[in-house]
């Protein structure tokens, strides 16, 4: 390559432009010759997961006037939402225990108010709130809570969300969907919005990589199988988890080894017989989550398959204490646990683990549970 460089004379680094003996034009105006092999590897990115909500949300608030956008500073609202709907956008600050309260005085009032702010601060900070307010009055205020898990990485610990499917799964019948795809976003959107009572959608923060192939359904209340297989099973919930979930199925196809992978994207209702159907009968499950293992949809699925499989589980989530450097969001899962690589890792001790009999009857019998004792035998 020859030519001089076309910089500016600044301090600050800045792009070079450089012009070639063979093709005189600048580079930015050069054809651009793609790498197969680095096109191949790159993986597709889905729409921004809030930019998708609030296209679903300004639909939703087009058909049905009770639609109200209560925000918290969180960004984006004000300039979409609020200047369509001036009269039904609330900013009210960063206040969230009285986001929530708000909501649930206008829920009252015949409204359906979405209320927006960090999954953290949503469960944690105005977690009381959430559970008087609104749960124990069943009320129809729709949760978004975005930063899911460590989509917010490169903001610190403070903005983790590690913790909020354990709070909400322990409220009572309250709705709560993490979508693996953006790309479902609007459909979770639109059937959360039919629902009598309060819901939580949980959403990360940025563009992630998403399964190739159209746009899969999202049916609520349904576990979705992505990939089929006889041998091992993956469940996973949230983007890179499933994208985790993929990635070691499709690595694991190529050895001959069919991994079923299960799109559980509904925490609550789960769906109990869709997700004994996907773990019937093989060595074993893993489950993939942006999560800590405590009370997330390691411990969802393990309620249901321990009490009626005797299929072994092994769950992969967020362990340890992450946050002591500031990483994106796919190194910090990878450091604390939840990769590709994990999920590979055990599934495959669980296929090490499955007798090399297979003519033996599938152990997929529900355990017995002692007949309970009558009245007159105590």
């Amino acid at each position: 390559m020859t030519g001089t460089p076309i910089i500016p004379d600044v301090d600050s680094p800045q792009v070079a432009d450089v012009a070639t003996a063979s093709d005189p034009r600048p580079v930015a105006d050069q054809p651009t010759v793609p790498d197969p092999a680095a096109v191949q590897h790159v993986p597709e990115l889905g729409p921004d997961p809030r930019a998708a909500y609030r296209e679903a949300l300004l639909e939703l608030a087009a058909g049905d006037p009770r639609v109200i956008c209560l925000d918290s500073d969180t960004g984006g609202l004000e300039n979409t939402f609020g200047e369509q709907f001036p009269d039904r956008y609330i900013n009210v600050g960063i206040a969230e225990a009285n986001l929530m309260t708000v909501a649930a005085g206008l829920a009252r009032r015949g409204f359906i108010p979405y209320v927006h702010t960090m999954a953290t601060f949503a469960t944690m900070r105005a977690g009381e709130f959430l559970k008087l307010d609104i749960v124990g009055n069943r009320l129809p205020v729709r949760v978004i809570a975005t930063h899911g898990g460590v989509s917010a990485a490169h903001f610190g610990t403070s903005h983790f969300a590690l913790e909020d499917l354990a709070v909400t799964r322990a409220l009572f019948d309250l709705a709560i969907v993490v979508p693996g795809d953006a790309r479902q976003i609007g459909s979770a959107t639109r059937q959360l919005h039919d629902l009598p009572g309060p819901a939580y959608l949980r959403l990360g923060r940025s563009a992630t990589p998403i399964p190739p192939g159209p746009t899969p359904d999202l049916v609520f209340g349904k576990a979705r199988v992505l990939r089929a297989g006889a041998d091992v099973t993956i469940v996973a919930a949230g983007p890179l988890p499933l994208l985790f979930a993929l990635e070691a199925a499709d690595e694991m196809a190529v050895e001959g080894i069919g991994a079923q992978v299960v799109d559980l994207h509904t925490l609550h209702p789960l769906d109990r017989d869709g997700l004994l159907t996907a773990c019937r009968g093989r060595a074993g499950v893993v489950t993939v989550e942006e999560h800590r293992p405590q009370g997330g949809l390691g411990d969802a699925v393990a309620e249901v398959v321990s009490a009626e499989l005797a299929v072994p589980l092994r769950r992969l989530a967020v362990r340890g204490r992450p946050g002591a450097r500031v990483h994106d969001q796919r190194t910090v899962l990878q450091a604390h646990g939840v990769s590709t690589e994990a999920v590979l890792a055990a599934a495959r001790e669980l296929l090490a683990r499955r007798p090399d009999d297979r003519t033996h009857e599938p152990n997929d019998r529900p355990i017995q549970q002692p007949a309970p004792h009558s009245a007159a035998a105590l």
